[in-house]
């Protein structure tokens, strides 16, 4: 069954960086769209940054001009560069994917078939 495995979580002062990795196996990694999503307590999964099969990729608001997200196909891996991370980043992240269509990149946690299990980022101040 497909497994998505994410790693690089940790606990970083406000201003500082980490790179979020989401290694994918039992699925055609270059079919399918992939998406972080984060979860802070009391609150919904919400939509962080998503990428396509084909590379288009679109960002949350708060997010954009500080997260990158990227793929790299060859090593079945999708990753979230963070950079100037404040307090309000502080969540478990999750990495999902769905198979890669003509449609926009999606933001739902209802149109994700897969999940890992997240990672924990907490941002001090």
């Amino acid at each position: 069954q497909v497994q998505l495995v994410e790693s690089g979580g940790g606990l970083v002062q406000a201003g500082g960086s980490l790179r979020l990795s989401c290694a994918a196996s039992r699925l055609t990694f270059s079919n399918y769209d992939m998406g972080w999503f984060r979860q802070a307590p009391g609150k919904e999964r919400e939509f962080v940054a998503g990428i396509k099969w084909s590379g288009g990729a679109a960002y949350v608001d708060s997010v954009k001009g500080r997260f990158t997200i990227s793929r790299d196909n060859a090593k079945n891996t999708a990753f979230l560069q963070m950079n100037t991370l404040k307090p309000e980043d502080t969540a478990i992240y999750y990495c999902a994917a769905r198979p890669g269509q003509l449609q926009a990149i999606r933001t739902s946690i209802r149109e994700y078939n897969y999940w890992g299990q997240g990672t924990q980022v907490t941002v001090s101040s």
